[in-house]
């Protein structure tokens, strides 16, 4: 966790965010990838995050130039296996996250995390990052915040190969959709980091 000068945190401006009832349908239709990236545009502008979606590691192998002004990829490769979707950083945090969607009503398939991904998000928990996955259940247009330590404690403590939408509403925060910004995650980040300072507190007392 970084530390401030006198134990304070930098101000940062308060910006209103559209999320009212009249409005929290706008972002419906569009993909998870597409409300994270147009809410993390929305965050840069108004100097609240940096946060952006990780570069997919390729090497281009052919390309087809069917006329000089075009150009065609026709093979390609990974590179390496790719971590995690997002990065950046929030309030002095490093913001390290993925994100998935679901069509399953009642869980969310572990085969849905490459063990690369989990030993990557372990790595970035240990050096204090602020790590998640932002988990959408389509069928009950739910989006989540689901912090991976809380991921993490539930994959040691069982061998299921999935887990129950029941359990990932008990252990997440839900995420506002709105207008602007179109899936407010920040928002569930604040409440996430109170959880966590609330914890250290504790601790001291």
């Amino acid at each position: 966790m970084v530390k401030y000068p006198a134990g304070q945190r930098p101000k940062t401006n308060k910006i209103k965010r559209h999320t009212q009832k009249s409005v929290q349908y706008g972002s419906r239709g569009m993909s998870l990838e597409d409300k994270i990236n147009k809410s993390n545009q929305y965050y840069l502008n108004h100097g609240l995050a940096v946060i952006h979606k990780k570069p997919t590691p390729v090497q281009v192998v052919k390309v087809h130039y069917p006329k000089r002004t075009a150009a065609r990829i026709t093979e390609a490769y990974y590179r390496h296996a790719s971590t995690t979707d997002y990065n950046g950083v929030y309030k002095g945090y490093y913001i390290d996250f993925e994100a998935k969607e679901v069509r399953n009503k009642t869980s969310f398939p572990l085969s849905n995390l490459p063990d690369h991904q989990i030993k990557h998000m372990e790595n970035c928990l240990e050096q204090g990052g602020l790590v998640f996955v932002i988990l959408s259940f389509k069928a009950h247009n739910e989006t989540y915040l689901v912090p991976f330590k809380e991921m993490l404690n539930y994959l040691k403590s069982t061998d299921k190969q999935s887990i129950p939408y029941d359990t990932i509403k008990n252990i997440s925060l839900l995420i506002n959709e709105g207008y602007a910004p179109s899936l407010d995650y920040i928002d569930a980040i604040d409440r996430y980091i109170e959880s966590i300072e609330s914890e250290d507190n504790h601790e001291y007392r």
